[in-house]
């Protein structure tokens, strides 16, 4: 869950709120919303404790195709755009030793030292892992490791010895739209809808927890709760550091909150060690996203190239290369869109996921999550509610956005129906490599 959304989503929430308030309350809203669909999403995995997340949970509720359409989607808008997103924001805080590299202002594709280096990250893990999971499994651990370790330390440096002032809490920054706060805040919790993605990771790994019914509630409940805690302390050390106005579209906002706080040296540590920390998202997508399509191709959800293995490494290269060729053109998207449309995508089928409990209930036998039937329909109808609106106010307010995201679930549906149609399993089995 920890990745691209905190170490970037603030400045430009700064641009779009300009009220510390409501960075905060947007922030604790995302929280709030993650926790009831992790609750919502440990009643699936408890009853269908098959790796794969909603791939099987729209399999079984609504059938293959559905099924197949998040896979798709999860190619695009879960794994390689992430990856790109990640990979640019790598960019950005390099560019505090770089200028080069910093991020424009312009619209439209682009292309120059930024992209350039994105696609260099992605290109050196995607060889990495085409060569085995067991080297990029060493590599993870360390960059996560110092990940976690850098965050904390920069929280407690920032409270204790760092040049900030809580004046900057009562300040406020001149939004830079015209959109009425209701509906600008629907779109703004794209952002932080994006920096929570991830709280639903457990599920793809549901057949290898031990006793599921009893691990997975806590491993996604306590987990959510932990990361909302360290965003919300995160983004008070940022607000702490740097009055609003000044922190407007910044993308790398954790270099910037660093510069203020501990001058020059301090925030070139601190800009390089967060460089590093990205580098561990994008290694630890690079990785997972290849054993999802690997996994769907073996049940015949999925272009059956991805289920090929190289004879010598062990490893789909045929998934893990396309997965790097579509990360590297989407690297010529600006940065907010490239956020604004995995929002948009990823929601849509965490929604239809979440909704299928209504379904799912009706079924004999089915075990229910005490957390889940504690005021229900309670959980699934706010999550769902939260979801709808955000969708609504996407395609009215980002009409291109929405397209691109209907697009991919177009193309997806026309793969299916004409090449996966008369394969597809009814009941998913994943397997992995």
């Amino acid at each position: 869950m920890i990745g691209t959304g905190i170490f970037t989503g603030t400045g430009f929430l700064a641009a779009q709120l300009g009220s510390t308030e409501l960075i905060l309350w947007i922030y604790a809203l995302g929280g709030a919303c993650a926790f009831l669909g992790a609750m919502c999403y440990a009643e699936l995995g408890i009853n269908f404790p098959s790796s794969g997340g909603e791939y099987v949970y729209l399999t079984k509720a609504f059938g293959p195709v559905w099924g197949f359409m998040t896979g798709w989607a999860s190619f695009f808008a879960g794994f390689s755009a992430p990856i790109a997103a990640a990979a640019l924001a790598f960019s950005a805080y390099l560019g505090h030793f770089f200028p080069s590299l910093q991020p424009t202002d312009e619209i439209g594709i682009r292309f120059g030292g930024a992209q350039i280096v994105a696609c260099v990250l992605v290109g050196l893990f995607t060889a990495l892992n085409i060569f085995g999971v067991q080297r990029t499994a060493k590599v993870q651990n360390f960059l996560t490791a110092l990940k976690v370790t850098v965050l904390l330390a920069f929280i407690v440096l920032g409270f204790t010895v760092g040049d900030g002032t809580a004046a900057n809490f009562s300040l406020t920054a001149t939004r830079d739209v015209d959109t009425p706060l209701v509906e600008q805040f629907a779109i703004s919790l794209v952002w932080v809808y994006v920096a929570y993605s991830g709280w639903n990771a457990a599920t793809y790994v549901a057949e290898e927890l031990h006793r599921p019914a009893k691990t997975l509630p806590w491993a996604l409940g306590i987990g959510t709760l932990l990361v909302t805690a360290l965003y919300l302390a995160l983004n008070l050390v940022f607000i702490y550091a740097a009055p609003l106005q000044e922190m407007k579209n910044v993308e790398a906002v954790g270099s910037f909150a660093a510069s203020h706080m501990f001058g020059p040296v301090g925030s070139g540590i601190f800009a390089g060690l967060m460089a590093l920390s990205l580098m561990s998202t994008v290694n630890a997508m690079v990785t997972i996203g290849p054993r999802v399509y690997f996994a769907m191709a073996r049940n015949g959800a999925f272009p059956a190239v991805a289920a090929k293995v190289h004879p010598k490494f062990h490893t789909p290269v045929a998934a893990i290369l396309a997965q790097a060729v579509c990360t590297m053109l989407m690297t010529l998207t600006p940065f907010p869109q490239l956020v604004l449309y995995i929002g948009m995508t990823l929601n849509f089928f965490t929604v239809l996921s979440v909704l299928s409990i209504f379904f799912f209930r009706k079924r004999e036998g089915w075990q229910k999550l005490p957390a889940v039937s504690f005021l229900y329909p309670l959980f699934p109808v706010l999550f769902a509610v939260v979801g709808i609106w955000l969708t609504y106010q996407g395609i009215v307010l980002r009409p291109w956005i929405a397209l691109a995201t209907f697009l991919t679930l177009l193309t997806g549906a026309g793969v299916y129906h004409f090449k996966l149609r008369q394969r597809a399993p009814e009941a998913p089995a994943v397997e992995t490599y």
